[in-house]
């Protein structure tokens, strides 16, 4: 895989991924992973419908992340192709305690495996490089793919949260406590 000058190094790679901070560059793949309708119906309408849409999103949300909290959603590339096929990373939200992963795949990538080794990586860079302790994960309980992932990374159901007045409560994750 080639990089170009204005593509950030790599925070990390698997065996077939390359995880990466997303930049404005990656508008249109924004587009395509905020438009699909797995994304809308669990995760939620970002208003994201035009590449200036995805430029403000990336702006405002994973990029705002970096600034302030050093981490956020992460581009996720195939190793083989450098073509990216979903997102992964972890989130300071106001209204959870904790750190907490997240990720969507483009369908054409969805039940590979790719979610589950990304999600690893991620995982093993919060604890090693970030120092973070306790990584959470939130999940509608409809989304059946989403909590698969989960389970088979080794979180388990803890209960479900209300994250503000006007979205359904949603499943959180975590890893059991030791003792």
């Amino acid at each position: 895989m080639t990089s170009t000058p204005d593509a950030p190094l790599p925070l990390f790679t698997t065996d077939r991924v390359v995880v990466a901070p997303l930049t404005l560059a990656d508008d249109a793949f924004i587009v395509a992973l905020l438009t699909d309708p797995d994304w809308l119906r669990y995760i939620g309408d970002r208003g994201v419908r035009t590449t200036d849409d995805a430029r403000r999103y990336l702006e405002t949300g994973p990029m705002a992340s970096y600034a302030a909290h050093g981490f956020g959603l992460f581009r996720v590339a195939r190793r083989d192709t450098g073509v990216p096929i979903g997102i992964c990373g972890l989130l300071r939200r106001e209204t959870l305690p904790d750190v907490d992963i997240g990720f969507a795949f483009l369908p054409a990538h969805r039940g590979q495996g790719f979610a589950v080794e990304t999600a690893r990586a991620t995982l093993r860079y919060a604890r090693e490089t970030l120092g973070l302790d306790r990584i959470v994960a939130i999940v509608s309980p409809e989304n059946a793919a989403s909590i698969r992932v989960l389970e088979t990374l080794g979180m388990r159901q803890e209960g479900m949260v209300q994250l503000s007045d006007d979205r359904d409560a949603v499943c959180l994750f975590a890893f059991p406590r030791a003792g």
